[in-house]
Formats: structure tokens, C-alpha cells, sequence
């Protein structure tokens, strides 16, 4: 039996995604905050809701958000949850061809699999999510408190920034160049579901995420316990490349747009810039991010 001759497992709108039954589906990404497509609002609609609430100072209750479960499709995003074991899953669904490829690469489901039709999983994300015939249902993962940083190598520090594909590439960057963990703020960020987990492609079950109530009081922490805490401004005193740097490293980037708040900036130890020679001087956040994990990792001899 073929998957497009299942029965629907999920519900929602008879005929919504019809024509869009495939596990892999077209790579366009419509404006942030609109649907996705039609029938049911995709999960990325909760992205934009605000943060875990802090249970406390600088503290985070977990990395999915309120108290439903997080959301991941896509081969690596589910793959390496699977792999996760402080990953609790709830519920996985997959094509037929999904099934299929797990068996032959041998990956533990852990849970039961329920066998969907592909457009079934078109429905619940929308027509433009590239699932890859994979779709879990997860508990958040534990969440850190800003005490329990280590307190080497190199964190990053956001200020706000709410674009779950930014943060989402920004999590598969830090954990390419080994970063120990990235600190946001409760409020005006992502959650840890749907969308951002995609774009990390599996980097969220790598990363730990700190979120905090209050990010100036968070960073005062983190000046306190020996951290260099770098902000990153296009008007910073020198070039990130001339600054003398140290671990514990803290990297500091502000949302597209608005940059560092102000309060942000002046608690930061140091501002620095990252001088470009083309025309162009700015980076998309995500870029920067990448560029300032690089010259700091560099400079402190963690590249080898």
C-alpha cells in the first residue's frame, strides 16, 4: 500500500494540502508571521508568542515554550532528538518512505512509529515546510540557569532577536565552532519548535539554551563570574579582530534592525565592530554570528 493510499491520521480539513502529498516540499518561505499555508496555522504561528517564562532569576524552565510539546520534522531535526536521550518524545509520525530510511540507516525510533501520508504532515505544518516525511512531538529539554555556564571557551548572548530562521542558524553555527551555550531573553525571542528547530538542523539537542528574564541583569552575572563580555555594534570603540580577548568569551548580538538596546551596550564589557572591505558593511545577524564565533574561537586558540 502505497502512502497516498493511507488513511489520514490526523484530521483537519478534508482535501486542505491536497496535490502536496510528498516528503519533500517546495523550499519557499512566506513573510515572518503570516501562515504558511491553508487549513490549520502552522505551529511557526506559536514562534513569534514570546519566551519561556523564567521559573526565577536568569533561569529557563525548558527549550519548547508554555506547556505544549515542541515540534520537529525534518531528517536531521529528528534524527538527532532520536538520538537525544534527554529528549523525551511523545509522539513520532512518518511516511512510509521515512520508515523506510530509518530502517536501512538502523535508527531507533524509541517510540512506536504511526505511518501518515505525507500530506497529513503538509497539513499540520503547511504546504511549505520541508519535512522529509518526519514529524515528532517532544517534551522541551531541560532548561539551565545562568550559574551553571561553563565557564571556558564561548557563549553567545542574543538580545532579542525574534526571526526563528536567524536564531535557528545561529544555533547551527554555534554548534559547528563548539560554542557552550547560547543566552536569550524570556520575551522577544523564538521558540524552540517548528521553524528554529528545522533551521538548526539538529543543533538544539547540542546547544544548551539559557533563557533569562532580564538580560542586563544577566550579563551583569556573567561580568561578575570572569566572563568577557563582547557587544557587538556597528559603532563599537575597534575592530573584533584588535580587541584583546579571554575566555570565558560571552559574543553579544542584537536583532537586525534595531542592533543592541542601549542598555545592552552599556553593560557589555567592550563593543567592538567587524570591519568589512566590501561595499557592503553590514552581515545578516546570522552571518555575523558566524563571523564573530569565528574570529573569537580563533583568537583563543579553539579552532584545532
Amino acid at each position: 500500500m502505497s502512502d497516498r493510499d493511507r488513511k489520514s491520521r490526523f484530521g483537519g480539513p478534508k482535501g486542505a494540502g491536497r496535490g502536496k502529498g510528498r516528503d519533500r516540499n517546495q523550499h519557499g518561505k512566506p513573510p515572518e508571521g503570516r501562515s504558511q499555508g491553508g487549513g490549520r496555522p502552522p505551529w511557526r504561528d506559536r514562534d513569534a508568542k514570546g519566551g519561556i517564562k523564567g521559573g526565577g532569576r536568569g533561569h529557563s524552565k525548558g527549550h519548547g515554550k508554555g506547556d505544549g510539546p515542541v515540534i520537529l520534522y525534518g531528517w536531521h531535526s529528528v534524527t538527532m532528538a532520536l538520538a537525544n536521550p534527554k529528549r523525551r518524545i511523545r509522539k513520532l509520525f512518518v511516511t512510509e518512505n521515512a520508515e523506510r530510511r530509518l530502517a536501512d540507516e538502523k535508527i531507533d525510533t524509541r517510540v512506536p512509529p504511526e505511518l501518515v501520508h505525507p500530506g497529513d504532515i503538509d497539513r499540520r505544518l503547511g504546504p511549505d515546510a520541508v519535512h522529509q516525511g518526519l514529524l515528532m512531538e517532544a517534551d522541551p529539554l531541560p532548561g539551565l540557569h545562568i550559574d551553571e555556564l561553563p565557564q571556558d571557551g564561548v557563549v553567545l548572548v542574543l538580545d532579542q532577536i525574534t526571526d526563528p530562521h536567524n536564531v535557528g542558524a545561529i544555533l547551527r553555527s554555534a554548534a559547528a565552532f563548539g560554542a557552550k551555550a547560547i543566552v536569550t531573553t524570556g520575551r522577544h525571542s523564538p521558540e524552540a519548535t517548528g521553524v528554529l528547530a528545522k533551521s538548526a538542523s539538529g543543533a538544539l539537542e547540542l546547544v544548551p539554551i539559557i533563557e533569562v528574564p532580564n538580560l542586563h541583569r544577566a550579563l551583569n552575572e556573567m561580568n561578575d563570574a570572569g566572563f568577557l563580555t563582547v557587544g557587538l555594534d556597528s559603532e563599537g570603540q575597534g575592530d573584533l579582530t584588535a580587541v584583546p580577548l579571554r575566555a570565558p568569551l560571552a559574543l553579544v548580538l542584537g536583532a537586525e534592525g534595531k542592533g543592541l538596546r542601549q542598555l545592552t551596550r552599556e553593560t557589555c564589557a567592550v563593543v567592538a565592530r567587524m570591519d568589512m572591505p566590501g561595499a557592503i558593511k553590514s552581515l545578516n545577524v546570522s552571518n555575523a554570528a558566524v563571523l564573530a564565533l569565528y574570529i573569537g574561537t580563533s583568537r583563543l586558540g579553539l579552532m584545532g
